[in-house]
C-alpha cells in the first residue's frame, strides 16, 4: 500500500452511500461498551452453568489474553498488508486497513466499527467453539474468546493511543516509535501493535 502522500488530517471516503459510510466510523467507547457485558456474561456462564472452576478460568482467559497478540501480528503482516493484483481484492484491502495508512490520524476509524467487529469476532468464537467441541472442552472456548476479544480491546485502545497521544511512559515510547516508523518508514515492519515480541522473533523489528 503506497500512496503519494500521507495524510495527517481529514479521512478517507470509503462509500458514496452515506448510511454505509456511517458505519465505517467507531468510537472507543461505543465498542468497549458492547463487549465488556457480553464477554462478562460469557466467562460468568462457563463457570456458573457449565461447571468450569474459576482459578482454570482465569488462566484461559490469559491464554486468550496472550494469544491475540500472536494473531494481531499474523493479521496485520499476512491479511492486512496482503498485495494483490487484483482491483476488488485491493479495494477490499484498502476498505480494511490501507484508508488508515492513507490517513493515519483519522480518530474515527482507529477501532474496528461495530458491525464488522461483531461478525468477525462471532466468526471467531465459532470457530473456538467448534475447536473446543473436538476436543470435548467446549466450556473453555468461553474464557479463551473472553481474553483473546480483550486483548483486541487492549491492542485497538493501544493503537488509539499512539495515533492520538505522546507515550504517557517513557517504557512505552518503543512501542509508539515501532508503529510510526511502520507507518512513515517502512510497512514491511513493525507489525506488532500492542508488543513488539513478534517482531522481534520474525525479524521485522526496525533496528
Amino acid at each position: 500500500m503506497k500512496f503519494e502522500k500521507i495524510h495527517n488530517k481529514g479521512q478517507a471516503r470509503l462509500f458514496e452511500n452515506p448510511v454505509l459510510e456511517f458505519f465505517t466510523k467507531s468510537n472507543p467507547l461505543v465498542i468497549w461498551g458492547i463487549y465488556i457485558p457480553y464477554l462478562s456474561f460469557l466467562i460468568y456462564h462457563s463457570i456458573a452453568h457449565l461447571g468450569l472452576v474459576g482459578w482454570k478460568a482465569a488462566l484461559i482467559f490469559a491464554g486468550g489474553f496472550i494469544f491475540w497478540s500472536f494473531f494481531e501480528y499474523l493479521m496485520h503482516r499476512f491479511a492486512f498488508h496482503f498485495e494483490s493484483d487484483t482491483p476488488r481484492v485491493r479495494r477490499f484491502i484498502y476498505l480494511m486497513h490501507g484508508n488508515h495508512h492513507e490517513y493515519p490520524r483519522d480518530r474515527e476509524r482507529l477501532f474496528m466499527p461495530p458491525v464488522p467487529s461483531l461478525v468477525i469476532s462471532s466468526i471467531i468464537l465459532g470457530i473456538m467453539y467448534g475447536v473446543t467441541w473436538i476436543f470435548s472442552i467446549t466450556p473453555t472456548a468461553f474464557p479463551f474468546f473472553a481474553g483473546f476479544m480483550i486483548g483486541y480491546l487492549s491492542y485497538a485502545s493501544m493503537h488509539y493511543a499512539i495515533h492520538t497521544w505522546k507515550p504517557p511512559f517513557k517504557w512505552m515510547k518503543p512501542l509508539w516509535r515501532n508503529h510510526h516508523l511502520h507507518h512513515y518508514k517502512d510497512e514491511g515492519k513493525g507489525y506488532g501493535v500492542s508488543t513488539t515480541v513478534w517482531d522481534r522473533v520474525f525479524g521485522t523489528m526496525f533496528d
